[in-house]
């Protein structure tokens, strides 16, 4: 006859020296985490199927809806490093999307600017991808959106 199975050891918990008030920060900010790589991961799917990869897909927004910018001002846009800016510049460039320009007056300045297929691609692409983000945005209303926007906009601009 087989030993009975052993009974599962219970872990003890660490002793908790933080505060209910600490906790529901760490509860809102799992919370927040695990929404965002949900959403992020749906996105970059959907962006994939642009022959883009998300900070790709976020150059050719920013550069549509804004226009021509630095390089400077595209990193603080899409909340990335020079360098990573440089390397997707440097790969939306070979795909003839995009141009750099160097400044007349300090030539350490490079600005990005679409091309006319830059152009053309992302005003073709960025009405479905408007209403793919209204899809993933469904789980609330109108009201509860714009309580979100603001609390997080709050929240954002209160660490700043």
């Amino acid at each position: 006859m087989a030993p009975a199975p052993e009974e599962p050891k219970q872990r003890a918990l660490p002793d908790r020296s933080w505060s209910e008030a600490e906790e529901l920060s760490l509860r809102l900010w799992i919370a927040l985490a695990r929404c965002y790589s949900t959403v992020a991961r749906e996105v970059a799917s959907r962006v994939a199927e642009y022959g883009l990869t998300t900070p790709q897909f976020g150059v050719l927004e920013a550069l549509y809806h804004l226009g021509p910018l630095s390089l400077g001002e595209l990193a603080g846009k899409l909340l990335v490093t020079g360098g990573n800016i440089t390397y997707v510049m440097d790969r939306l460039e070979r795909d003839g999307l995009v141009k750099r320009d160097r400044s007349g007056p300090d030539r350490r300045v490079v600005t990005a600017r679409l091309t006319p297929a830059g152009e053309e691609l992302i005003r073709e692409v960025f009405p479905g991808h408007a209403r793919f983000i209204h899809e993933l945005t469904q789980e609330l209303t109108d009201e509860e959106k714009e309580l979100a926007r603001g609390l997080l906009k709050r929240w954002g601009l209160g660490l700043a």
